[in-house]
C-alpha cells in the first residue's frame, strides 16, 4: 500500500512540558489508525500538526501529492450565519467549485479535465445526495436550519458531516463519537469500516476502537509506539512491551547493585580493564529507567445511609405539547432505583433522557403518574453542561478556594494530596485552569464534584474527554460505590461494565431491562427478530387469504390433526420461549462467561432455539388463518 502521509522526528513543547519528543509515524492508504494515550500527552496536538492547523517545533511532514484531508477537531468553528447544508458543503468546497466550473465551462481544456477528474474521484455528481444521507444518518437538524442557534452537540454533528462530505483520501477525527447516540455511532462504525480512504482518529470509545482500528499508535512520554491490530491486540501488545521493559530494568538494577559493591570496595582505576568497568557502570547508571504510568486513584466518599425508598416512578408520563396537540416523550413508565444498583439511560438525542433525569430528581413534575424521591436521598449531580470550572484561578483555587484542606464527604483531607490522586503533580496544582487540556479539565471536574459525596450519584455523559485509563478507574470506583448510580451515557463499554439495569428510549416507548447494555441489545434484537417473523407470517397468511378470495375457491377446513396442533400451539410456543430464557440466563452466567469453550455451544443452542420459536409463530399464524377461512 502506498504511503499517504509520514511524519519524522516531530517535537513539540509548551513551556516546561514536552508533548512530542521525536514522534515518527507513517499512514498507508486504507489504514484505520487509532491514537491513544493519557490526557495531555499530545494526541490532539499531533492531529493538528498532521492537519497543518499547527506547526511542530521541529521535524518534518511529507504528504502524497494532492492529498485531500477531512478534519474534525475537538474545538471546531462553523459559520453561524450559514445553514446546516452550507456548513456541511463547505467541507467539499473544492468539489463544489469544480462542479461549478465544469458545468459553466470555465477554464482551459486541461483545467476542465482536472475538474472532471476531481468530480469523478470524489463522486461529486452525488454530493447533494451524500450530504442529505450524512445529515439523516447522524441526526443533524434540518439542512435549511440556521447554524447559529444550534446546541453544542448539534453543531458537532454538523462538523462531523462536513469532515466526511467530500470523501477525502485521509480523515482526521478528534473524539468523533462525542454527542452521538448509540445508533449514530453504529452507523459511523459501518461507514468507516467500509471507507476506502485512510482514517486517523482519537477516541475514548473502546468498542469503537475495537471495531474500526487496524492499528493503534500510543503516545506515551513524547514517543509513538505502533501496535498492529485493534484495541484488544493493543492491550496484549502493550502488556508484553511493559513486561520486557520491567525485566530490562530488573537486570539493570541487578548490574548496578553488583558494580556498586565493586566501586565501593575502593578499586582504583589504574588499569585499562578497571577503567572500562567503571565506564560501563556509569553508562548503565545514567540510563533512564522506564517511566511508570500513573493511574488516577479515584475516590468517592462513603454514601450516607439510604432509606427504603430512593426513586420510585409509577405510570409516569411526560407531555411537552399542549392538551389540544399533545406530544408525549414517554408514558406509563414504572421505574424503581435500589441501593447498590447502577441504572443506565440510553436513547437518541432529544428523546427525553434529561427530562426523565429531572423527574427522578424531583426537579420536574410528570404530566401523569406519580414520582417519589426518598427523604434520605442526598444527590450528587454531575452535569458537565451546568457544573463549569472557573478557569481564572489555579487548580487549588478551583478545588478548595485556595485552602490546603477540603471537605471530603463528612471528613477533611489535604487538597494537594487529593489532587495528586487525580494525576495532578505539584507543579501543575498551581497552574491556571484555563491552560489545562480538555481531558485534564474533565479529571478536575470529577475531582471537584465527587468530593461532595452523596448516596445517589447522577452522571450526565461522564465519559466525554476522559482518557482510557481514567475511564477504567471511574468504572471501578462506581462499581465499588455502595450507594445508587444513575447515568446517561452513549459509551457502550462503560454501560456494560457498571450497569445492572438499562432504561432505553425506543421508537415505541421506554423499556426497562435488567442487565447491562449488551444484554439489553441482545433482548432487543430477539424482540425485533420475533416481530419480523410474526409480520412475515401475517403477511404470508394475508396473501394466502387474498389468493383464496380471488380464486373463489371453497374454504378449506381444519383437519382434526390441525385442530389438535392449533390447540397445543400456545403451550409449545411458551415452552420454546422458556427454553430461550434459560439459555440466555446460562449464557449470562459467570460459569459460562469464563469458559471460552462452552460459550460457542450455548450460543449455537440459543440460535437454534430462537429459529424454532420463529417457526412455531409462523405455523401458528398459518393455522389461525386456516381457522378463519373455515369460519367464513
Amino acid at each position: 500500500m502506498s504511503t499517504l502521509l509520514s511524519a519524522n522526528e516531530l517535537r513539540l513543547a509548551y513551556g516546561h512540558q514536552t508533548l512530542l519528543d521525536g514522534v515518527t509515524l507513517a499512514v498507508a492508504a486504507g489504514e484505520k489508525v487509532g491514537l491513544v494515550g493519557r490526557n495531555g500527552c499530545g494526541k490532539t496536538s499531533l492531529l493538528k500538526i498532521l492537519a497543518k492547523e499547527n506547526s511542530a517545533d521541529s521535524g518534518e511532514i511529507s504528504v502524497r501529492r494532492e492529498l485531500r484531508v477531512g478534519y474534525l477537531p475537538q474545538e471546531f468553528e462553523l459559520d453561524p450565519t450559514l445553514s446546516v447544508y452550507d456548513n456541511i458543503a463547505a467541507g467539499a468546497a473544492d468539489v463544489t467549485e469544480a462542479l461549478r466550473r465544469y458545468e459553466n465551462g470555465e477554464g482551459t481544456e486541461s483545467e476542465l479535465s482536472a475538474c472532471y477528474d476531481l468530480i469523478e474521484h470524489t463522486d461529486g455528481w452525488n454530493l447533494d445526495a451524500r450530504i442529505s444521507s450524512l445529515s439523516n444518518a447522524l441526526g443533524t437538524p434540518p439542512l435549511e436550519t440556521e447554524t447559529g442557534p444550534l446546541s453544542g452537540g448539534e453543531k458537532r454533528r454538523v462538523a462531523l458531516c462536513r469532515a466526511l462530505a467530500s470523501q477525502p483520501d485521509l480523515i482526521l477525527l478528534d473524539e468523533p463519537t462525542n454527542h452521538l447516540d448509540a445508533d449514530s455511532i453504529r452507523w459511523l462504525e459501518d461507514f468507516l469500516k467500509t471507507y476506502s480512504g485512510a482514517v486517523i482518529f482519537v477516541t475514548h470509545d473502546r468498542y469503537f476502537l475495537n471495531v474500526i482500528a487496524s492499528r493503534i499508535i500510543e503516545i506515551s512520554n513524547g514517543k509513538a509506539y505502533s501496535h498492529p491490530g485493534n484495541y484488544t491486540a493493543f492491550l496484549e501488545s502493550k502488556a508484553i512491551r511493559q513486561e520486557i521493559a520491567e525485566n530490562s530494568e530488573k537486570k539493570r538494577q541487578k548490574f548496578l547493585k553488583e558494580e556498586l559493591e565493586w566501586v565501593r570496595a575502593g578499586v582504583k582505576a589504574r588499569t585499562t580493564k578497571s577503567r572500562s568497568r567503571l565506564d560501563a557502570f556509569y553508562e548503565v547508571k545514567n540510563q533512564d529507567a522506564p517511566v511508570r504510568e500513573g493511574e488516577m486513584d479515584l475516590l468517592i466518599p462513603p454514601p450516607p445511609r439510604l432509606g427504603n425508598t430512593i426513586v420510585d416512578l409509577e405510570q409516569v408520563g411526560m407531555n411537552v405539547g399542549s392538551e389540544d396537540s399533545p406530544r408525549w416523550l414517554f408514558r406509563n413508565l414504572d421505574l424503581s432505583l435500589e441501593e447498590g444498583q447502577c441504572t443506565g439511560i440510553v436513547g437518541r438525542n432529544g428523546v427525553g433522557k434529561t427530562t426523565l433525569l429531572k423527574i427522578c430528581l424531583d426537579q420536574l413534575q410528570p404530566s401523569q403518574g406519580n414520582s417519589v424521591l426518598g427523604k434520605q436521598v442526598k444527590i450528587n449531580y454531575i452535569d458537565q453542561t451546568r457544573m463549569q470550572l472557573d478557569g481564572s484561578g489555579s487548580l487549588l483555587d478551583e478545588i478548595s478556594d485556595g485552602n490546603e484542606k477540603i471537605l471530603f464527604g463528612e471528613e477533611t483531607i489535604g487538597a494537594r494530596a487529593y489532587l495528586k490522586r487525580f494525576l495532578f503533580s505539584d507543579d501543575r496544582i498551581n497552574e491556571r485552569v484555563d491552560l489545562l487540556s480538555g481531558g485534564e479539565r474533565a479529571r478536575l471536574m470529577l475531582a471537584k464534584v465527587l468530593k461532595t459525596g452523596g448516596n445517589l450519584i447522577v452522571l450526565d455523559e461522564p465519559t466525554n474527554d476522559l482518557d482510557l485509563q481514567s475511564l477504567r478507574m471511574l468504572e471501578e470506583a462506581l462499581a465499588a460505590f455502595g450507594g445508587t448510580v444513575l447515568v446517561v451515557s452513549h459509551d457502550r463499554y462503560f454501560l456494560d461494565r457498571i450497569c445492572d439495569q438499562i432504561v432505553a428510549f425506543e421508537d415505541d416507548g421506554v423499556r426497562v431491562q435488567p442487565g447491562n447494555f449488551s444484554y439489553y441489545l441482545e433482548k432487543r434484537q430477539a424482540r425485533e427478530n420475533a416481530a419480523r417473523a410474526q409480520a412475515a407470517a401475517a403477511n404470508k397468511a394475508a396473501a394466502a387469504r387474498k389468493k383464496a378470495a380471488t380464486q373463489k375457491t371453497k374454504p378449506r377446513k381444519l383437519t382434526m390433526a390441525q385442530k389438535m396442533e392449533l390447540e397445543g400451539m400456545e403451550d409449545r410456543i411458551s415452552e420454546a420461549e422458556e427454553k430461550i430464557e434459560k439459555l440466555e440466563a446460562t449464557l449470562a452466567s459467570p460459569e459460562v462467561q469464563t469458559n471460552y469453550e462452552e460459550i460457542p455451544k450455548v450460543v449455537a443452542s440459543l440460535d437454534e432455539a430462537k429459529t424454532e420459536c420463529a417457526k412455531l409463530y409462523e405455523r401458528w399464524e398459518e393455522l389461525e388463518a386456516l381457522k378463519e377461512e373455515t369460519s367464513i
